[in-house]
C-alpha cells in the first residue's frame, strides 16, 4: 500500500491552475495576500499559503475544479471561513484552495420532517435566521457565528449546545460531496434512519477534507424552546461547579448548555465585554423547554449547585440578555488575545469522560500555574471537554519549550483518563502525533480508507493521519 505521507508523484500545479483560470477567470486568485489568507491564520502554527485560490458556486463547479487537480496530481484544500485552530488549511505542499463561501444557498427547508439542506458555504447564523420565522433552529454551537455547516461538518464541530442536542455527528443526516476522483456522491437519503449499508455520511463527517469535499448538506431542526431561560452562577470553588454540572445530568435536568469559564477566562471577558462578573470559577448556564418544566429544572439545579458552594444566580430571561451573555462566551477567544496583547494564542482542547473531569482540568490548571504563562479555560462541562488557550511570546524558546510539554502532558492526560486529544476542534496538522497513541492499530484501517478514496494524496494531504 501507498504511504499517505508520501507526496503526489509529480504534480503540476502550474498546469492545473492555468486551466483552471481559462474556466473561472476572476474567481481564481493567485496574489499572495489572498494566498496568505487562505492559509492558517487564528494560531501559532506557520502560516502555508496554496498557489491559488478559486471560487466555485455549485457541486458541477467544484466536481470540474476536481477533476483538473487529479489529472495533474495537484493537493486541493478546502476552506469554509477559516476558523478552523489546527491547521486545517494550510498549504503544506502547495496547490489549490477551493472556497465555498460563494455556495451559500439555503436549497430547502422541510418544517414537517425537521430538516432543510444548504450548500456548504451556509453559515450558522444565516442559516438561524433565515429560520427564526419558521419557529424553528439550527442548534450546533461551536462559538463562531460565521462558521459554515460545511465547515462544522468537515471537523465534526461541537460547541455549547452539544449537552443537549449532540455534535455535527449527530445532527447530519447525509451530505453530496465530490470524491477525489471527481465523482459526486450523496451518502443517504433524509430518513432518520437506515440500515442499508456502510455508513458513509459518518465517514465523511469530521474526515477534515482529507477523503472527499461536501458540497451540500441535510441537517436536522428543531423547534424554538416555548421558553429559555440563561444564568450566571459563581462558585466558591472549581470542582463545585463541574460537580453540580454532573449531578443535573445524571438526574436528567435537561440542561441545554452548561459552559465553565474559570477565574483567569473570566478576568478576561470582564475586560473584553465589560461583564462586570465576580472573578471566581463560573457556570453559565441555559435551560430550554415548556414554562413549567424550565421552572422545575433551574429550581433544581439550584438547590444542587448551592449544596456545593454556588455564591448566587443571575438570571437572563430577555433575548438581548441572553445574547449579550453568549456573545461574551462566544468571544473568550479575543477576550484572552486583548487581555495580553503582543503574545500569540495557542488554542487547544481535549475531551474526558465527565467522571475525570474535575481532576483533568485541575491537574492542567497546576500545569499551567508551574507554567507561569497566562491561559484561561473554558469548558462544555455537561460532554467532558475544555479548552485552554495559553499566550505565549513565540520568540522566547523558553516559553516555547514549556508549551511544547504543557501540551503534550494535557493530550498524555486525556488519553491516560480515557478521553481524546481533541472534543471538537479535530487533528489538523497541529494534533497527528497524538493520533499513535489514542488509537494505536486502528490507524491502519484508517489509512486504508485514505488509500482506497484518495490514491493519489491530494485531498488535504498531510492532515489528520501521522506519516506511516
Amino acid at each position: 500500500m501507498a504511504s499517505t505521507g508520501s507526496a503526489p508523484a509529480k504534480a503540476d500545479c502550474t498546469t492545473a491552475i492555468n486551466i483552471l483560470r481559462q474556466r473561472f477567470g476572476e474567481r481564481l486568485q493567485t496574489g499572495e495576500a489572498i494566498r496568505r489568507q487562505h492559509g492558517h491564520t487564528l494560531t501559532w502554527l506557520e502560516n502555508q499559503p496554496p498557489d491559488a485560490v478559486v471560487w466555485p458556486i455549485s457541486t458541477e463547479e467544484v466536481q470540474e475544479i476536481v477533476r483538473v487537480a487529479a489529472s495533474h496530481k495537484t493537493p486541493i484544500i478546502p476552506f469554509g471561513a477559516g476558523t478552523s485552530l489546527e491547521g486545517h488549511l494550510n498549504a503544506p505542499r502547495g496547490g489549490i484552495s477551493i472556497d465555498l463561501s460563494r455556495m451559500d444557498e439555503i436549497v430547502s427547508v422541510n418544517e414537517t420532517d425537521l430538516d432543510c439542506v444548504v450548500q456548504a458555504g451556509v453559515s450558522r447564523k444565516k442559516l438561524n435566521d433565515y429560520l427564526r420565522d419558521m419557529g424553528l433552529f439550527f442548534p450546533v454551537d461551536p462559538g463562531a457565528e460565521e462558521a459554515t455547516i460545511g465547515g462544522m461538518a468537515a471537523t465534526r464541530a461541537s460547541g455549547t449546545t452539544a449537552v443537549r442536542y449532540g455534535t455535527m455527528r449527530d445532527n447530519v443526516l447525509n451530505v453530496t460531496a465530490v470524491m477525489a476522483d471527481g465523482s459526486i456522491v450523496r451518502t443517504a437519503r433524509r430518513a432518520r434512519k437506515s440500515s442499508a449499508g456502510y455508513d458513509l455520511t459518518k465517514l465523511l463527517v469530521g474526515s477534515e477534507g482529507t477523503l472527499g469535499i461536501m458540497t451540500e448538506l441535510t441537517v436536522r431542526l428543531y423547534g424554538i424552546p416555548e421558553k429559555i431561560l440563561s444564568a450566571v452562577c459563581p462558585f466558591r470553588t472549581l470542582d463545585g461547579a463541574v460537580n453540580s454540572v454532573i449531578q443535573a445530568i445524571q438526574l436528567n435536568l435537561g440542561l441545554a448548555r452548561s459552559e465553565l469559564i474559570d477565574e483567569v477566562q473570566v478576568a478576561a471577558l470582564n475586560k473584553h465585554a465589560n461583564l462586570g462578573l465576580e472573578e471566581s470559577p463560573m457556570l453559565f448556564l441555559e435551560f430550554h423547554g415548556t414554562e413549567a418544566a424550565v421552572n422545575e429544572q433551574v429550581e433544581r439545579f439550584k438547590e444542587i449547585a448551592m449544596a456545593e458552594g454556588a455564591l448566587r444566580f443571575e438570571w437572563a430571561e430577555r433575548e438581548e440578555d441572553r445574547k449579550r451573555l453568549w456573545k461574551a462566551r462566544h468571544e473568550a477567544y479575543w477576550a484572552m488575545r486583548s487581555l495580553c496583547p503582543g503574545r500569540e494564542s495557542i488554542a487547544t482542547d481535549v475531551c474526558v469522560p465527565i467522571s475525570r473531569l474535575t481532576e483533568c482540568i485541575m491537574e492542567t490548571q497546576a500545569d499551567i500555574k508551574a507554567m507561569g504563562i497566562p491561559a484561561g479555560i473554558v469548558g462544555h462541562v455537561g460532554d467532558g471537554n475544555f479548552h485552554t488557550q495559553p499566550m505565549v511570546d513565540i520568540k522566547d524558546p523558553r516559553e516555547m519549550e514549556a508549551i511544547e510539554t504543557f501540551l503534550k502532558r494535557l493530550a498524555e492526560r486525556a488519553l491516560r483518563m480515557d478521553g481524546t486529544c481533541t472534543g471538537e476542534h479535530g487533528i489538523g496538522q497541529g494534533k497527528r502525533k497524538y493520533l499513535v497513541a489514542e488509537h494505536g492499530s486502528a490507524l491502519e484501517p484508517m489509512r486504508a480508507i485514505k488509500h482506497a478514496l484518495d490514491p493519489l494524496n491530494i485531498m488535504n494531504p498531510d492532515k489528520i493521519l501521522p506519516a506511516a
